[in-house]
């Protein structure tokens, strides 16, 4: 097989972990296939899919600010991009653009991969923006059973709810009776720190998740910790979502090598800024 070519679009990207990431699991997989990053101004995601076509680019991850527009943009959705109104991953099928969205679907697989079944779940997530709703939308369809969303501007987590009958509105005293308790927002990233909710409010045996994953562990979910929770970081749901990618470009029959896709991502975290 020809050499192929997969790239991130977004801005900024210069410190995005996908690079290493996808190049990490192409290797592993053996197959020959490049990826770089593209800094791609907002405005211009029609541009970069008419390179795609153009240059015969076999994948993109779409990072922000084109999420959105790019499921404007594709031939085709698949069922999680359709309900999001979101595309992190465009493939082709022949000549037709088909976008994807795999970031819930990875938040539920990093679950997994730590032991946690989502089915018959209560869930509270914090935040309610792009991430919080793809998780809405990928937990309502494993099984999870009652989704609050907490979020300082009620009005703006309307979107997330209307995605499922399970999902509502909830405010904090909701999180003692949730089984899985989800940061989805960026409160804890970076030297700054700070906690998306009071650790009090945690029982010890409730999963405790965090997508902020720089730092690996934040002081959120080391204070959930000291509580006895368990604690699920936000790097697997990064690597999972990608780990999906990969499957959508090379196919159901390929083997995908997530424990070596986060050893590189865990690689770069570790480097001096």
């Amino acid at each position: 097989m020809a050499a192929r070519l997969a790239a991130v679009i977004g801005s900024p990207v210069t410190h995005s972990l996908s690079p290493a990431i996808h190049r990490a699991a192409f290797a592993a997989a053996g197959v020959d296939w490049s990826y770089v990053a593209f800094d791609v101004a907002d405005g211009e995601a029609e541009a970069a899919l008419d390179a795609m076509r153009t240059l015969g680019i076999a994948g993109l991850s779409v990072t922000m600010p084109h999420k959105t527009v790019v499921s404007q943009l594709v031939d085709r959705l698949d069922a999680a991009a359709l309900r999001l109104k979101s595309v992190n991953t465009v493939s082709r099928d022949g000549a037709a653009l088909v976008g994807s969205s795999t970031d819930g679907a990875g938040f539920v697989a990093s679950l997994d991969e730590a032991g946690v079944d989502v089915d018959g779940a209560k869930v509270a997530i914090i935040g309610a923006g792009g991430a919080a709703r793809s998780l809405v939308d990928a937990l309502a369809r494993a099984g999870s059973i009652d989704i609050v969303i907490l979020n300082r501007t009620p009005a703006n987590a309307a979107d997330a709810v209307a995605l499922t009958p399970v999902a509502s509105l909830g405010a904090l005293s909701d999180i003692g009776r949730a089984d899985i308790v989800v940061n989805a927002t960026s409160i804890g990233m970076g030297e700054n720190g700070g906690f998306p909710c009071d650790p009090s409010l945690f029982r010890e045996t409730q999963v405790v998740a965090d997508l902020v994953y720089h730092p690996l562990e934040t002081q959120w979910l080391t204070a959930a910790a000291e509580r006895g929770c368990r604690t699920v970081d936000g790097l697997g749901m990064l690597v999972h979502q990608a780990a999906l990618q990969q499957q959508i470009w090379l196919g159901d029959e390929a083997v995908i090598d997530t424990a070596a896709m986060r050893a590189a991502a865990e690689a770069v975290l570790a480097l001096p800024a």
